[in-house]
């Protein structure tokens, strides 16, 4: 009898709590505090940790260590080959899923060994350092080769005999920097092909502006940028002449004058000197090599040059017009001004770069622009998956003048382009993670500023 009252009891307790909550009124601005009711964000949105970052940025490293060439073969056989006075026509890098000396890896190589710097792990500058060293050990053999026989089988050819921007200054600028960070090997006859190509070589407009006879004469590449100045300019640092430093900043400043668009704070993707008018294609990735070489190159510019200034306003102009297309995930769309676009993870892996450096190195303000870095690092994060595959990446992107050409190029986890920005990202993250604090003030992702 007592056992039934207890359960009689209880079963009118909760009648009555369910009949409390059926009564109680909706929460309202007077009884529930709406402002601190949880959105549903796409992408994390909190500080990410240093620990968080790296974890990440080695699923990559894993990734990239496991499937990057750092041998050579005989392609007859698939034995290695270890005696380098043996090479022969025959001779390949082993199977890998990128190539070594594409411009694509030489970003690579330049976030592997800025990922070191931020982390103080090696492994990731050794990643970086056994590559260049097998490329620099075998040059001597194939220059001579390649200078009897333009045609021999090479598998570094494209870095000896380059035929565009794109086979060298990437590639260049990473050796230097690798050089310039202590690798003892012998770049050099490298570096100066490189550069001598860029210097000497590679077509020019009348007034010595780098351009392309593709897809039209006379055609300014964003992406060219990217292609010539970083690589410029490191070897300004290199030797101190400041006749690298000029060239750089000239390109800087003739590009912009005629492919930079004041009012969006966008640059366009080309610009061909025979249109009357010029379609403007804000491609996001091409935006982002300029973005990039704008803060590489006043990373080493000396504050005295005549044209400092005008590069630091270039960049700040850019940044403040990239920022305003960001979209709410933290990308960016594929072309930046058409939010119907795909989102892109390249172009913000390397916008998060930027953005992250310019606040690290004091060229913008760290209280408005560090909230763009952090979510744009959130979002470029959720794009790296279990196995280090960098998802979301545009493939390589000739030049059209029609909208559907860039809405509807590919990606690809094989794209190249992902993962040297995103290893820059990660780092420059990391950076700015060591020197300021982060938190949710009011709800909103801001920079905690110190009492």
């Amino acid at each position: 009898m007592l056992k039934k009252l207890k359960y009689t009891c209880l079963a009118a307790l909760l009648f009555g709590f369910q009949n409390h909550i059926v009564a109680q009124e909706p929460a309202n601005d007077v009884t529930t505090p709406l402002h601190a009711l949880q959105p549903d964000y796409p992408t994390p949105y909190a500080p990410p940790s240093k620990v968080e970052i790296t974890k990440t940025l080695d699923r990559v490293y894993n990734f990239l260590e496991n499937n990057t060439a750092s041998k050579l073969i005989d392609s007859r056989t698939n034995e290695v080959v270890t005696n380098l006075k043996k090479l022969n026509e025959h001779t390949v890098f082993e199977p890998g899923a990128f190539r070594l000396t594409s411009y694509e890896w030489g970003v690579t190589y330049a976030g592997m060994l800025h990922l070191a710097d931020a982390t103080g792990d090696k492994k990731y500058s050794d990643y970086t350092n056994k590559r260049l060293q097998l490329i620099a050990d075998i040059t001597p053999f194939y220059n001579k080769k390649l200078d009897k026989d333009k045609n021999y089988p090479s598998p570094i050819k494209q870095s000896l005999r380059p035929h565009a921007l794109d086979d060298a200054g990437a590639v260049c600028a990473a050796m230097i920097k690798a050089k310039r960070a202590g690798l003892k090997v012998d770049l050099q006859p490298l570096i100066d092909n490189f550069i001598d190509y860029i210097s000497n070589k590679q077509f020019r407009l009348e007034d010595g502006t780098l351009a392309r006879n593709r897809p039209q004469p006379n055609t300014l590449w964003l992406d060219d940028l990217f292609m010539s100045v970083p690589a410029l300019a490191q070897m300004g640092k290199l030797t101190g002449d400041f006749k690298y430093y000029d060239d750089a900043v000239k390109q800087v400043l003739q590009f912009s004058e005629r492919m930079f668009d004041e009012r969006k704070g966008l640059y366009m993707h080309g610009w061909v000197m025979s249109m009357d008018y010029h379609p403007q294609f804000h491609w996001a990735r091409a935006n982002g090599w300029a973005v990039m070489t704008l803060v590489e190159l006043l990373d080493v510019l000396p504050k005295e040059h005549n044209g400092y200034s005008q590069v630091l306003s270039q960049l700040c102009k850019h940044i403040e017009g990239l920022t305003s297309y960001q979209d709410g995930t933290g990308f960016w769309h594929q072309l930046i001004d058409k939010n119907d676009t795909y989102l892109e993870t390249s172009a913000t892996a390397i916008y998060t770069y930027a953005i992250a450096k310019a606040i690290n190195n004091g060229y913008i303000d760290k209280l408005a622009f560090s909230p763009v870095a952090l979510l744009g690092w959130n979002a470029v994060a959720t794009k790296v998956n279990e196995k280090g595959f960098v998802e979301g990446t545009c493939v390589g992107t000739g030049m059209g003048f029609d909208p559907a050409f860039y809405y509807y190029r590919p990606i690809n986890v094989y794209a190249a382009h992902g993962y040297g920005p995103v290893l820059l990202a990660g780092s420059e993250i990391i950076n700015m993670l060591n020197n300021n604090e982060f938190e949710l003030n009011d709800s909103a992702l801001q920079l905690k500023l110190k009492k």
